[in-house]
């Protein structure tokens, strides 16, 4: 049954616990820069301009990624990921940061072989040695138009692409777990048979609480990384014996887990690329 579930991970506040764009400007002593210029510029473009004033104060790379291997997450995230892959999960990345950043803090904690894909915003290191970060959708030649995202990234629209790639290969079953406002675009993509996991008294869970008619989705809310690797394992051992007792033919017995895992699911609520497929 090995890949019968996609699990898609926002990255900042989901699996590190904090901002990785904050975590990097405020290392460096750049947050007061940051605060003025954050209302007169998209993110986006601000965290390229950081990285320009990082590479001015000469900062190098290497200096970047020691910072951001010290950006916290938690063991029990790290263990649901090794977790949910070794139980056969295609395990992917919706992110609103960048690949170096990802990238970067993944390889630290052995975790890069776990995910498929990795969709973020692209980045590269120029002539001059300098991080240059550009937006995943290209807002100054089109606009996505969806209202929830910001310009330079509409995760709804991801989640889309991602389901209508692995739609071909057979029926899949997606979680998705997240924080912010644009997670909850993407929760809004997922149908009624797929599982949400939204991070309690963060932007996602308001927009929830308002909107709750708009998820069709079982909801799977999390408070802590304990909480979520619990759920997280539970889930997905779930849909993969329900899978299983599906698939059986009429006339097979039905093995003695499929009695034990009735549904526990509530039903309540260098250049890189765009999407980053991870070599194995």
């Amino acid at each position: 049954m090995a890949g019968v579930v996609v699990v898609v991970f926002d990255f900042d506040k989901t699996i590190i616990d904090c901002d990785s764009d904050n975590w990097v400007v405020d290392e460096f002593g750049l947050t007061h820069s940051f605060n003025q210029l954050c209302p007169s510029m998209p993110w986006n473009t601000l965290m390229d301009k950081m990285m320009m004033e990082m590479h001015s104060l000469g900062k190098t790379m290497e200096e970047v990624a020691e910072c951001l291997k010290l950006a916290p997450i938690h063991p029990n995230m790290i263990s649901a990921i090794k977790s949910a892959y070794n139980s056969g999960c295609d395990l992917r990345i919706l992110s609103d940061a960048n690949t170096f950043f990802i990238e970067t803090i993944l390889k630290h904690h052995g975790l890069m072989d776990c995910f498929s894909e990795i969709n973020t915003n692209p980045s590269f290191v120029d002539e001059s040695g300098r991080l240059r970060i550009l937006p995943y959708h290209d807002f100054n030649s089109s606009c996505h138009g969806c209202s929830i995202c910001p310009p330079n990234m509409c995760k709804g629209m991801v989640i889309e692409r991602i389901r209508a790639s692995v739609s071909a290969e057979r029926k899949k079953r997606f979680i998705y777990l997240g924080d912010g406002a644009a997670d909850f675009c993407a929760g809004l993509k997922l149908n009624e048979e797929d599982c949400f996991m939204p991070r309690k008294n963060f932007p996602i869970w308001e927009l929830i609480q308002t909107n709750p008619i708009l998820v069709k989705s079982g909801i799977h809310e999390w408070s802590d990384w304990d909480e979520l690797r619990t759920k997280l394992l539970n889930l997905t051992d779930t849909i993969i014996v329900e899978e299983k007792c599906c698939n059986l033919g009429s006339e097979e017995l039905v093995p003695p887990d499929c009695k034990f895992h009735t549904s526990s699911m509530s039903t309540t609520h260098e250049t890189f690329s765009h999407v980053l497929p991870v070599p194995h």
